[in-house]
C-alpha cells in the first residue's frame, strides 16, 4: 500500500468518518456554531444536511468526541428504511438498553426510564440520527415522541438529524411534519469547500499521518482537484488514494496534474465500462490487498575491475640520492588516480541510469501475478545492489592504499632531501676548511 511506501503511520484519506482527521472548513464552522447553539439549548431538533460526500458523518464524530460525557450521554444510529417500531427498538439498543423480545410500548417504557436516570445523575441525552433521509415519515414521527420525554418541565432527550438535501426538502414540505418543523431550533445545509480550502485540506490530512513533504504536490494539482470533485470532502478522499496508490506503484516523488488527468481518464473509463454512460463523480478506490509491485530494475551494471592494479615497487633507498625513481613513481601514482577518477564516473553513471530506471520501466505487472512479480524484481534488484555496493568497497579499499603509498612516497622525499641537504653542508663544510 502507498501508505506504507510513503511512510505514512496510517491511510490519510480514509472513506469512514473519523474525528481525528476532522478539518474545519468555513462551512463546517459554521455548522459547529449552530451545533452548539442547539445543545446549548438542550430541546428538541438540530438538523444538518450536505450532499453525500460532505462531511456530515466526519462532523459528528468530532462532535461526538469532543463532548463532555459526564454531562452529555450520546448515541449514534445510521438508518435505512426503518418503519417507527424498528426505529424505537434501534434507538433503545444504541443507548444500551436492552429490549430484545420486548414490543413497542415495552421499549418506549425502558427508553423514557433509561432517561430519568441519567437526567437524576446529572447528564442530558443526544441521539444522533444518521442518513435521515431513509426514514418513512411515521419514523420521523416516532422520534418526535421520542423527544417529548420530560422531567417535570426539563426534556430529557434533544436529536440530531443529519442527511442529504432531498430530508432537507421533506422537512420544509411536507405537511404530516409540521409539529416536527415547530421542534427543529437549529438547521445548517454544508456546502462544499471552497477552491481555496482544497490545499490545506489536502496537507492538514497528510500531516495527520506524519507527512514531510514527500510526496510534493504540483501548486496546480489542487485547483485541478477543487474543480474535479465540486470540493466535496469524500470525493478528494477519493481521487487522493487513486493519485497516492499511482504514485506509489510509479515510484513517484512527486504528484502533479498529468497523472490526476489520467486517473480522471481511468474512471470515466471504468464508469463506461461498468453502466454504459459517463462518470458524474469519481469512483471509489480500489481496495488493494498487497504491495504494488516494485518496478523491475533494467539497467545492467556497470563492469567494475574485479582487482586493483598491481601495487608500485618499494621505495627506493635513502641513500640514492637520485631524483629520478620519485619522479617515476609520482608518475605512476598520477596514473592510478586517474583510473580511480574513471571508475568513480563509471559509478556516477550507474546510479543516475538507476534513478532514471522508473522512466523506461514496464507497466506494473497484471494483478495476478503481483507476487512472484515482486520477488523477482526484489531479487534483481538486490543483486543490483550488492553488486554497486561491493564495487564501491574496492574502489574505497584502493584509495586506501593509494593514499598509504602517497604517505610512503611524501617520507621518502623528504629523507631524500634530508640527505642532500646533509651532504652539501658537508660539501661546504670541507671546502672552508681547505
Amino acid at each position: 500500500m502507498f501508505d506504507t511506501y510513503y511512510n505514512f503511520s496510517a491511510r490519510p484519506f480514509q472513506l469512514t468518518p473519523d474525528p481525528d482527521f476532522y478539518f474545519e472548513s468555513a462551512t463546517h464552522r459554521k455548522a459547529l456554531s449552530y451545533l452548539g447553539y442547539g445543545l446549548a439549548q438542550g430541546e428538541g431538533f438540530i438538523v444538518i444536511t450536505g450532499e453525500v460526500g460532505a462531511g456530515k458523518s466526519t462532523l459528528a464524530a468530532h462532535l461526538l468526541a469532543s463532548i463532555d460525557r459526564e454531562r452529555l450521554t450520546a448515541a449514534q444510529i445510521v438508518t435505512s428504511r426503518l418503519d417507527g417500531d424498528e426505529l424505537v427498538h434501534l434507538a433503545a439498543r444504541a443507548f444500551g438498553i436492552n429490549v430484545y423480545g420486548h414490543d413497542k410500548a415495552s421499549a418506549l417504557g425502558r427508553i423514557e426510564s433509561f432517561l430519568h436516570d441519567e437526567a437524576r445523575a446529572g447528564r442530558r441525552c443526544l441521539l444522533v440520527v444518521d442518513e435521515a433521509q431513509n426514514l418513512s415519515v411515521e419514523a420521523l414521527e416516532e422520534l418526535r415522541m421520542l423527544s417529548n420525554f420530560q422531567l417535570g418541565a426539563h426534556p430529557l432527550l434533544q436529536i440530531l438529524l443529519l442527511g442529504q438535501p432531498e430530508f432537507r426538502t421533506l422537512l420544509r414540505t411536507s405537511p404530516q411534519l409540521e409539529q416536527l418543523r415547530q421542534r427543529v431550533i437549529a438547521t445548517h445545509h454544508l456546502e462544499p469547500m471552497g477552491a481555496d480550502e482544497v490545499g490545506p485540506y489536502v496537507e492538514h490530512r497528510l500531516a495527520r499521518v506524519g507527512w514531510r513533504g514527500v510526496p510534493s504536490f504540483e501548486v496546480r494539482l489542487y485547483g485541478e482537484l477543487a474543480r474535479a470533485t465540486g470540493g466535496l470532502p469524500r470525493r478528494i478522499n477519493q481521487l487522493l488514494n487513486r493519485l497516492l496508490l499511482m504514485g506509489a506503484v510509479e515510484q513517484r516523488a512527486r504528484i502533479d496534474v498529468a497523472m490526476l488527468e489520467e486517473v480522471l481518464a481511468d474512471l470515466a473509463e471504468d464508469q463506461q465500462s461498468g453502466t454504459g454512460q459517463p462518470a458524474p463523480a469519481p469512483a471509489p478506490a480500489p481496495v488493494v490487498a498487497a504491495e504494488p509491485a516494485p518496478i523491475a530494475l533494467e539497467v545492467e551494471p556497470t563492469p567494475l575491475p574485479s582487482s586493483p592494479p598491481p601495487q608500485d615497487a618499494v621505495a627506493q633507498q635513502a641513500t640514492d640520492a637520485e631524483p629520478q625513481p620519485v619522479a617515476d613513481d609520482n608518475a605512476e601514482l598520477a596514473r592510478a588516480m586517474a583510473g580511480y577518477s574513471e571508475q568513480i564516473a563509471e559509478l556516477q553513471q550507474a546510479v543516475i541510469e538507476l534513478a532514471e530506471m522508473r522512466n523506461h520501466a514496464p507497466d506494473p505487472a497484471p494483478e495476478a501475478l503481483v507476487d512472484a512479480a515482486a520477488d523477482a524484481s526484489r531479487a534483481e534488484r538486490d543483486a543490483h545492489f550488492a553488486q554497486v555496493m561491493a564495487a564501491l568497497g574496492e574502489v574505497s579499499a584502493r584509495l586506501d592504499a593509494i593514499e598509504a603509498r602517497t604517505a610512503d612516497q611524501n617520507e621518502a622525499i623528504r629523507h631524500v632531501l634530508t640527505m642532500l641537504i646533509e651532504w652539501i653542508e658537508t660539501e661546504n663544510r670541507q671546502s672552508l676548511a681547505a
